[in-house]
């Protein structure tokens, strides 16, 4: 469901350093020192609190591992160039605001040069970026990509979090039909050597808004990325893509490590994302391509995505390979919540016939409420082209006015279980329709005789606890109660509200315990 996406774009800490220690003079930092910088400072200072520095670059350049960089309140029109790392016995370097007040780093005025960002880490480790506000970092040129924090090389042990990254903007208007290189992202992390890796990176807590991306995406992990956890995040109201774990696009030199991989994707809560008048997608507007998901996984591997929350976007959920001959595989898609994504709630597959595959993949125990809300009969969830071997389990299909639940127009299809799932649509079972290897079924009966597929699943209201104020918590009289597949290899451990997902005797369908 892309159209003109430039390919460009688990849980690891690293450890805060917060010890005290004697005040060093400039360029000879000892672990454990604390620095201070604020708007009334001076380079030619000692950099502490009483004698703070003015620039963020030159307390970067001098701190070293296990320091801690103290940023007084203030905004910083500056970029932020980090270079230097920590050390696993020394501890991170910290950049941080200081306690109850907010730095701010503006980009406003500063120019745009490559792929850059505001705050931009280059084969570093043991960094902590954490308190920031990030904002007004854009450009007007094509082919060139600003980005609010930016990770790329080799490194790791990095966490990014608590930042508030907006108006990242790339606002070219390239001539001709293609506009391809008018990209920005909030948050990016590119693997971009090997065999080396950029490893063990945390992005948590961090709220992505107001960004005009183009042809890329509000939060991405690119290439040679082995082990990330992204988690807590609040992303919203941006004109791509909000979470992406991206393969095969040649980040990497090496096309053995050219994929994003091991990444715990929990927590998040994405909405209001879309490529609908997103000139990218094409300049007629608006365009209405309806084409950017919330959580993307396109060519990435063994990764979990669970306990989020995804709602009105394009597509809820996608786990799908855009280049040919190439897989997304090994990603368990379990316990998160999908409700009125205008597209459908969960896409799997290549988007049409020149793209790649799904394979191995694992949908459990989501509740997908009244997507497809354009009402075009993609319907809950949506099979694509080439998908093998996933399994489909203890999910909850409520369908929305078009009464489609599965839509899968395509016939190469093989292996894929689909069972234990509970199912219901407005126009009851006998107007519900299923699609299943291009062959369309109305009604529950038609659907599992022609099919074979969720011979233990049943047709039936849910009963949530509050549908029209969004609370999918179910009534103890239920029909989903109990009624799952408890399978401890599927199931995980917690429910979305952090319950024990095994309680009493047996395992709901759906999100909640």
């Amino acid at each position: 469901m892309k159209f003109g996406k430039t390919w460009m774009i688990a849980a690891s800490i690293a450890l805060l350093g917060t010890g005290i220690g004697s005040v060093q003079a400039p360029h000879a930092a000892a672990a454990g020192t604390e620095y201070y910088v604020a708007t009334s400072g001076s380079d030619s200072n000692a950099g502490t609190s009483a004698s703070p520095w003015k620039t963020l670059q030159h307390a970067a350049d001098a701190a070293g591992p296990g320091s801690t960089i103290y940023v007084r309140g203030g905004v910083y029109n500056e970029k932020l160039k980090i270079t230097k790392s920590g050390s696993a016995n020394q501890g991170p370097i910290t950049f941080t605001s200081y306690p109850s007040e907010q730095a701010v780093i503006d980009g406003s005025g500063l120019t745009v040069t490559g792929t850059e960002g505001i705050i931009d880490i280059a084969d570093a480790s043991y960094i902590t970026v954490k308190g920031f506000e990030i904002r007004n970092f854009t450009t007007t040129k094509n082919n060139v990509m600003p980005v609010g924090i930016y990770v790329h090389g080799a490194g790791g042990n990095l966490s990014l979090s608590n930042n508030k990254v907006h108006d990242i903007k790339n606002t070219s208007t390239p001539s001709g039909t293609d506009l391809l290189g008018r990209d920005a992202h909030g948050i990016a992390v590119y693997g971009t050597k090997a065999p080396d890796s950029i490893h063990d990176v945390t992005i948590d807590g961090n709220e992505l808004y107001n960004l005009v991306l183009g042809s890329s995406e509000s939060l991405v992990v690119n290439g040679n990325v082995d082990t990330f956890s992204v988690t807590n995040n609040k992303i919203h109201d941006n004109d791509n893509i909000g979470i992406d774990v991206i393969g095969f696009e040649g980040k990497s030199p090496n096309t053995a490590y050219d994929q994003a991989r091991n990444g715990f994707i929990s927590g998040n809560e994405v909405y209001n994302i879309s490529s609908n008048n997103n000139p990218s997608y094409g300049k007629k507007l608006p365009n209405n391509s309806n084409a950017a998901d919330g959580i993307y996984v396109d060519g990435g591997k063994d990764s979990v995505i669970e306990r989020n929350y995804s709602y009105n976007n394009d597509i809820g959920i996608e786990i799908a390979s855009e280049h040919a001959g190439k897989a997304t595989s090994n990603i368990t898609i379990r316990s998160n919540l999908v409700y009125n994504n205008r597209l459908t709630g969960i896409a799997m597959g290549g988007y049409d016939t020149k793209r790649g595959s799904t394979v191995n993949c694992k949908i459990v125990n989501n509740t997908l409420y009244k997507n497809d809300t354009l009402g075009d009969g993609s319907g809950q969830l949506y099979v694509q082209y080439d998908t093998q071997n996933n399994t489909v389990v203890n999910n909850i299909f409520v369908a929305s006015s078009s009464n489609v639940l599965i839509y899968n127009e395509y016939t190469k299809n093989s292996g894929n279980v689909v069972d234990y799932n509970l199912y219901f649509a407005p126009g009851g079972s006998s107007n519900a329709t299923w699609t299943w290897k291009n062959k369309e079924y109305t009604g529950f009966a038609a659907y599992k005789t022609g099919t074979g597929n969720d011979a233990h699943s049943k047709f039936a209201d849910p009963l949530f606890l509050n549908a029209a104020a969004n609370d999918f918590h179910l009534t103890s009289s239920s029909p989903a109660v109990d009624a799952g597949l408890t399978d401890a290899s599927l199931i995980g451990t917690l429910d979305i509200a952090g319950n024990p997902r095994v309680q009493g005797a047996g395992v709901n369908m759906g999100a909640y315990e």
